[in-house]
């Protein structure tokens, strides 16, 4: 599951290595050096020259590096077009404004099921999806979330924070921080997936993504920012504030 969740970045790395030491034997090559540092030097006129052209015909090491390095470099931007070709098809699934929230129904912090149905067509809906219980920016935020508490319960709404961590890390968390609100267990990120909530760095860092619903369920507000984790909550009033 791991391996799958980040195979993108795998590919990457894997063919990214050879790319990496073939373009600095070829480098090399062009400069006339045997210095490691021509690969930090930002000189790219010659190499592309070298590389696209034929600059040393009789250097057989020239001719051989060249072509390695073409063909690395062919398969790396192939694979980068399928990343993006294949995020675009994701993005074109995601929960968008105007999409009505799905239904859903996981266990909350208490080890209770929460039904998403239980809400909606009664209260506006706040929810939030963040990377990890206990790090710096989710603690943040979800205190924030904790000491708007009741200026969000004034506005109808409910929060409801999601991510893929147990019903004992969440519970653990609830309590740490005193969080008055829902926190739903989402393990093996199914709902993440759903929504279309994106990730960071190629796939390694789950996205931090909040959607504010009206009561009749539909998506009225998105706000995406992994490091502006505070900020979601004062979207989300500001939103609410509209509302009225």
């Amino acid at each position: 599951m791991l391996i799958l969740k980040n195979i993108w970045l795998i590919l990457f790395i894997l063919w990214g290595l050879p790319l990496t030491i073939y373009r600095s034997r070829f480098r090399k090559i062009v400069y006339k050096t045997d210095s490691w540092t021509i690969n930090i030097i930002p000189r790219f006129t010659k190499e592309l020259k070298a590389l696209f052209g034929n600059i040393y015909p009789e250097n057989k090491d020239y001719l051989k590096f060249r072509n390695f390095y073409r063909f690395y470099l062919i398969i790396y931007l192939l694979l980068f077009i399928s990343y993006l070709t294949f995020n675009q098809e994701k993005s074109m699934n995601k929960i968008q404004i105007g999409s009505s929230i799905p239904a859903f129904t996981l266990p909350d912090q208490n080890g209770n099921l929460f039904d998403i149905n239980s809400v909606i067509g009664k209260k506006n809906l706040v929810i939030y999806f963040y990377p990890k219980d206990d790090s710096p920016g989710c603690t943040a935020q979800a205190c924030s979330f904790r000491d708007q508490f009741e200026v969000f319960r004034e506005a109808d709404a409910v929060i409801i924070g999601i991510s893929g961590q147990s019903v004992k890390s969440h519970k653990e968390f609830a309590e740490k921080h005193r969080l008055s609100f829902t926190l739903l267990s989402d393990e093996g990120d199914q709902l993440r997936k759903q929504f279309g909530v994106p990730t960071n760095l190629l796939g390694i860092l789950p996205g931090r993504v909040t959607y504010i619903a009206d009561k009749t369920g539909k998506v009225i507000y998105i706000f995406d920012s992994q490091l502006q984790a505070t900020r979601h909550v004062d979207e989300a009033l500001r939103i609410l504030k509209e509302l009225k």
